[in-house]
């Protein structure tokens, strides 16, 4: 099947086939006369899995090695728990990282509600800004 045949089966943008085929997670046969890539019902259930994936966190990088295993007839599933603890641990620490930017904004919002607008000089371009980052210095 042809790349828009692909992409409409599985509700996706032909662009999204040709990525994860120029990134060879993917390995359509290329038509030598017409240049057309296709791809097989094989190349169905892999993109199927690797959009299965990518919903789950994987990278591309994390989607090869699985595949790299499966594809040598191993089994994949001990990677697959240990890579997702990984990144699992990477997301709670991003997501606790961006509750303290939450807040950190949230004051800087509540602390320039009284302040007025003022015009860049040579010495400040936005004082809202400046002034709050020299508050949080001194507050460290």
């Amino acid at each position: 099947m042809k790349v828009s045949e692909l992409s409409k089966l599985l509700r996706i943008t032909p662009d999204t086939v040709r990525y994860y085929t120029r990134v060879t997670l993917l390995s359509p046969i290329k038509d030598s006369i017409n240049g057309y890539n296709y791809y097989t019902e094989s190349d169905l259930r892999r993109l199927r899995f690797i959009l299965s994936a990518r919903q789950l966190g994987f990278s591309i990088k994390d989607i090869k090695q699985i595949l790299t295993e499966a594809d040598k007839g191993h089994t994949a599933c001990p990677l697959v728990r240990e890579l997702l603890q990984k990144r699992l641990e990477e997301t709670e620490h991003e997501f606790q990282e961006a509750l303290i930017l939450r807040k950190r904004m949230q004051q800087a919002m509540q602390n320039w509600q009284d302040k007025p607008d003022k015009a860049p000089t040579g010495h400040m371009i936005c004082h809202l800004i400046e002034e709050f980052s020299e508050q949080s210095a001194r507050e460290l």
